[in-house]
């Protein structure tokens, strides 16, 4: 995506909102600059070791791979969520009060495949006409057939229950496309992760956005109080949800606009 003049632009948001309203899904290249890539996997593949040694520490079991909020690990996993390029879309379909709902990790480990290969969607609530939730997975790696690409199944956004599988294989279409893209899509489509047949790691970020009156899957701003999250630039506390976080306190609700909790604009 290019930044482009007021009329290209206003063009260019149409026709995306348009895509993710009739067919469910739009797939977007060069969204994250190639010079990015290599510092997010590393980042992420230190973040996926550092899960797996809690779920071990813990005794939750083993998810392949998957990190459950990739912004608790700081550096180039926050930072990506500056990017203006990456952000915009969720904009133009839910507004600029839209927060994250989840952030986590879609990568598909070598020879091997996980939780994600079942046809599903990630959002559990269907308001017709009213998109509450939107997703996009960021492409670190190429995304091919061999490695695991995501299925999915365009214009499945509507429908309440999961197609049957052989419906879903039949008609479903594959997220082939090369590092840098951006797969957005209406959180209702019907989609599965596929197997990765090679040898080597399959990289991905997912992030989840919602309505800022919804509530976060994880809280992020509870999950992250250890963070100086004042440092970080004004639209990623805003995505994150800092500046969206009701009263706990009759303190809190009657503070100074400088100090309160829910300080954003936009609904």
């Amino acid at each position: 995506m290019q930044h482009a003049g007021g009329d290209e632009m206003t063009v260019e948001r149409e026709r995306f909102v348009e895509q993710i309203q009739s067919n469910g899904y739009a797939i977007l290249p060069g969204i994250l600059p190639h010079g990015t890539l290599a510092t997010i996997k590393q980042d992420l593949e230190a973040a996926i070791v550092k899960e797996e040694e809690y779920r071990v520490a813990k005794n939750v079991g083993s998810h392949n791979g998957m990190v459950l909020l990739c912004s608790l690990y700081g550096g180039s996993l926050v930072e990506v969520l500056g990017l203006e390029t990456l952000m915009q879309p969720f904009d133009w379909v839910l507004g600029d009060g839209c927060i994250i709902y989840a952030y986590t990790s879609s990568s598909m480990p070598p020879n091997g495949a996980n939780y994600s290969a079942r046809v599903h969607v990630d959002c559990p609530r269907l308001i017709p006409g009213y998109i509450t939730n939107m997703g996009a997975t960021i492409l670190l790696d190429d995304f091919t057939e061999e490695n695991g690409a995501t299925w999915f199944l365009p214009e499945s956004h509507t429908r309440m229950d999961a197609p049957p599988d052989t419906e879903f294989y039949a008609r479903a279409k594959r997220v082939v496309a090369p590092a840098g893209s951006v797969f957005y899509f209406n959180a209702r489509l019907w989609h599965a992760g596929g197997s990765n047949r090679t040898d080597r790691w399959r990289h991905a970020l997912t992030v989840n956005m919602c309505r800022s009156y919804m509530k976060q899957r994880i809280d992020i701003p509870r999950a992250m109080a250890h963070f100086d999250h004042r440092a970080f630039p004004a639209r990623v506390r805003q995505k994150l949800g800092f500046l969206a976080q009701p009263p706990s306190s009759y303190d809190e609700y009657y503070a100074p606009p400088e100090l309160r909790t829910f300080t954003q604009s936009h609904e």
